[in-house]
């Protein structure tokens, strides 16, 4: 039965996808929005409430290893593993933003993250601790004050990021489709997000069941499995929008995802209860950092301003590269 269940959740999380895709690129027009912009905002928040479902409840139960390390584990799969494959089915064009703005706010906002988090040994490296305590606690964690500046930072982020797409849309040369109802278009994302939401916990519920039988440890289990079944609506997502030929609304999609799973997920979760970082190794944090830099680097590699198959082959590397070394550590 367990296992029946994991492949209902996968179904769902497919024929979700298909209603989210549609239906957000549709609204998108529509709406005067960019079809990046939709998916770096609606389609990149709607595809991490798994990830926030799984970190909140951590944070409620005062488990950092499963609230920080699920959200690690997901960022760096979805950049690794899910943008890899998207390049592999089809190569992405990164236009000027995407390379000059949007890629490296995602490595600023992945570097306040680390920098939030080791704080406190920051602080007492230049005997500052004390003074500020109020900000950074007594170890290295994410405080309630982290996560205030966090959720403060993602409300200026979603404001900045609609008015953007206003202008990026206004600029756009794209045919407008058939015309629908309005109406048929947001009951398409409603019931994507649904079926998206419903099968990865569903998924991810039966995966862990299978996981914990085995004897395998929490932070294993957030790193790998609850963060890549709380991926898998950006995976299929990012699938369906390659094969759709929708290559921004997939590189919006994870770009999105990964700020959002910092500045909103972690931002709450740290504001629920004070997450320690101290289940983060080294290794951890440097890949979490490498996954946000390699997007922008990937513009200059290869095909100049596209992530091309050439960067897919090589994220896939790195995700693979990462999965040994937790399987070795386990």
């Amino acid at each position: 039965m367990t296992y029946l269940l994991l492949i209902l959740g996968l179904v769902l999380v497919v024929v979700g996808a298909e209603f989210l895709v549609d239906g957000s690129s549709s609204i998108a027009r529509k709406a005067g929005l960019s079809e990046f912009v939709i998916g770096l905002t609606i389609v990149g928040i709607g595809t991490s409430t798994p990830e926030m479902v799984v970190s909140f409840s951590g944070a409620i139960k005062g488990i950092s290893d499963v609230a920080i390390g699920n959200i690690l584990g997901s960022n760096i799969f979805n950049v690794f593993l899910i943008l890899g494959v998207t390049a592999l089915i089809m190569p992405i064009p990164m236009t000027k933003s995407n390379v000059n703005v949007d890629s490296r706010l995602n490595i600023v906002v992945t570097s306040l993250l680390i920098i939030s988090g080791l704080s406190y040994s920051i602080c007492k490296f230049f005997g500052i601790e004390d003074n500020m305590a109020f900000l950074v606690g007594h170890e290295n964690m994410l405080t309630r004050a982290s996560g205030i500046i966090f959720l403060l930072l993602f409300a200026a982020y979603m404001v900045k990021s609609f008015k953007i797409g206003k202008k990026q849309a206004e600029k756009t040369t794209e045919m407008p489709e058939k015309e629908k109802n309005l109406f048929v278009y947001i009951i398409f994302v409603i019931l994507g997000l649904v079926c998206l939401i419903y099968g990865g916990n569903l998924f991810v519920d039966e995966a862990v069941e299978i996981a914990k039988a085995n004897g395998i440890s929490e932070k294993f289990i957030a790193v790998t499995i609850l963060a890549g079944g709380t991926s898998l609506p950006e995976l299929v997502t990012c699938i369906v929008a390659a094969a759709k030929k929708k290559g921004q609304l997939a590189l919006g999609n994870i770009l999105g995802s990964n700020i959002a799973n910092i500045l909103l997920i972690l931002g709450g979760s740290a504001l629920i209860h004070p997450l320690s970082f101290s289940g983060m190794t080294a290794v951890d944090l440097i890949s979490i950092m490498a996954s946000s830099i390699i997007i922008w680097l990937s513009a200059f590699t290869g095909k100049r301003n596209c992530l091309d198959r050439f960067d897919g082959v090589l994220f896939l590397a790195c995700e693979a590269a990462y999965m040994t070394y937790l399987i070795i550590k386990l």
